[in-house]
């Protein structure tokens, strides 16, 4: 069975990406992949960056959610139809505050309802497991792109770590030596906002391409590895 390549932390338009989501979809399946997640950020409102997001309309609210899975729908059938690729619908949910100790984003992976982000950590993963989602800790240490660091869980790992599937071990172009050195689940994603994260590091799984499949493979973590997607060299 040949790996599947995998992209699950994907920003579009309807948050603050760059790219409208039906050319993120033609974007990775012209590129080969198997199998991406639209991970549109839901912000935290208690805070001035979760609020001024959400007054700019760069997030996804509980309002615009409904529409917001109408597109993903619409746009999962056709990625498979044209390309071939899964799409599974998700979120990331974001909670951001003036100190990175405090700051937070989780991916959501196959959710089908709106969850908060102004809920206690423990009720958001209790509604992510009610719908079978798949709970992944994001850019859980220091970034070279993030406009500041979200290092909540990773300082509080040994509360936290029961209640992710998976951790982010690479982030666009970063690698997170302490993640994979800790043993824990793991997953690598672009965190895409523009055509030029596409390069960046990605997730290989070995398992059907199929939504409940990918998701146990996640949650399982075997036969999964990690790949730096490139288009040359910097000697091109």
């Amino acid at each position: 069975m040949s790996p599947l390549l995998c992209d699950f932390h994907i920003h579009t338009a309807w948050s603050d990406g760059s790219v409208d989501l039906p050319d993120v979809v033609d974007i990775y399946g012209q590129a080969g992949f198997d199998v991406i997640a639209i991970t549109d950020h839901v912000y935290n409102s208690d805070s001035a960056i979760g609020a001024i997001a959400n007054g700019l309309n760069k997030a996804v609210s509980e309002e615009t959610f409904p529409r917001y899975m109408e597109a993903l729908a619409s746009e999962t059938e056709r990625a498979m139809r044209r390309y071939g690729m899964l799409l599974l619908p998700g979120v990331e949910i974001t909670k951001d505050y003036l100190s990175k100790d405090e700051s937070a984003h989780v991916l959501l992976l196959g959710l089908r309802r709106y969850i908060s982000a102004d809920l206690p950590w423990l009720d958001v993963f209790r509604e992510a497991r009610e719908q079978e989602a798949v709970i992944v800790a994001c850019h859980p240490h220091h970034t070279d792109h993030e406009v500041h660091d979200t290092l909540y869980f990773w300082n509080n790992r040994q509360t936290y770590m029961p209640y992710f599937d998976a951790w982010e071990v690479a982030n666009r172009n970063d690698l997170f030596s302490v993640v994979s050195l800790s043993n824990y689940p793991v997953l690598a994603n672009g965190d895409f906002h523009k055509p030029q994260h596409l390069y960046s590091w990605k997730t290989l799984l070995t398992c059907r391409k199929e939504a409940e499949a990918v998701k146990e493979c996640i949650r399982d973590n075997r036969g999964v590895a990690i790949t730096m997607f490139r288009n040359g060299t910097a000697r091109d």
